[in-house]
């Protein structure tokens, strides 16, 4: 896909501002899940045949699943494409990627939310304990995810899974939703977009709790560098843990931390993620809307 191809000095493919003037609301948003799903089959048939040219073995697992996952974002990344160049002559749009960090500088506010990713992550830990236990089938399936080799896990799921999945959930949908209504109803829709997903209860709700989290930064910094970076931090320490002998069996940090220690980094973690929001609210935006999206006017101007 031509992803930097210019039109009057304006990239009209690039992953950021190729799409700046596509504003999905509820039925893009549909739409845009729809081709996903659609791609995601294309992936696995891709996938499938991969298996049966190189013969079953978790090294072509891993590889299988490279190629799968990226095929699955294919066809929104063209109807977007489609639509915002569509738009991009008459229509105002809005930058999937802003650098307003307010006074505190990027570097700061970066700490501050990849803290407090970790932060989130931790404190909804508790829900997942409430669910029945997950169906060996799938838990086969997403242990597939990280025990193969560890370059392609990562590169799976700190890498494509960041990059993609942001593009999608908060570039597109959330920044299109905020265009339509509140933002606050905007960010719940958008994370639970995000949860669904993920095609499980088990991944969906912590996604969810982040997904929030992540569209609320978004609003108010209008950075999808930002949320992505929160998503690989986030997926990077679930990796790195499921590979820590200790924690291999182990659902939650309920299972292998002391009810003590547990309990302080709980309340640790909250005052943590307390803290971190205040220091992103404190972000001026400039528009109530929008919040800190910057606008792109159209070709024509």
């Amino acid at each position: 896909m031509a992803f930097f191809k210019k039109h009057k000095g304006r990239a009209s493919y690039e992953l950021f501002t190729g799409y700046s003037h596509y504003l999905p609301g509820i039925g893009g948003m549909f739409m845009l899940f729809l081709l996903f799903i659609l791609g995601s089959l294309l992936g696995s048939l891709l996938s499938g045949l991969f298996n049966f040219a190189m013969g079953p073995s978790k090294l072509v697992e891993s590889y299988s699943m490279l190629i799968a996952y990226p095929v699955s974002f294919i066809p929104p990344l063209l109807y977007a494409s489609a639509q915002s160049r569509r738009n991009e002559i008459f229509d105002t749009g809005y930058a999937l990627d802003s650098n307003n960090f307010g006074s505190k500088g990027g570097v700061v506010i970066a700490l501050t939310v990849s803290l407090a990713t970790l932060a989130a992550a931790f404190v909804s830990e508790p829900v997942v304990t409430l669910l029945p236990d997950m169906p060996a089938r799938l838990e086969e399936a997403l242990e597939s995810l990280t025990n193969g080799p560890l370059w392609a896990s990562l590169l799976s799921v700190s890498i494509f899974a960041p990059l993609f999945e942001e593009w999608l959930c908060r570039g597109l949908v959330l920044r299109g939703l905020m265009s339509k209504m509140n933002p606050a109803k905007a960010i719940c829709i958008s994370a639970a977009f995000f949860a669904v997903l993920h095609m499980n209860p088990w991944q969906a709700i912590p996604a969810f709790i982040l997904g929030l989290l992540f569209g609320y930064v978004y609003y108010r910094t209008g950075s999808l560098k930002l949320t992505m970076l929160m998503h690989c931090v986030n997926n990077t320490l679930a990796t790195i843990f499921s590979r820590i002998p200790a924690f291999e069996d182990a659902e939650t940090f309920m299972d292998v931390l002391a009810p003590w220690k547990y309990a302080g980094i709980y309340a640790a973690s909250l005052v943590i993620l307390i803290c971190a929001i205040i220091i992103v609210r404190a972000i001026p935006v400039k528009d109530q809307k929008m919040g800190n999206c910057d606008k792109v006017e159209p070709l024509s101007i």
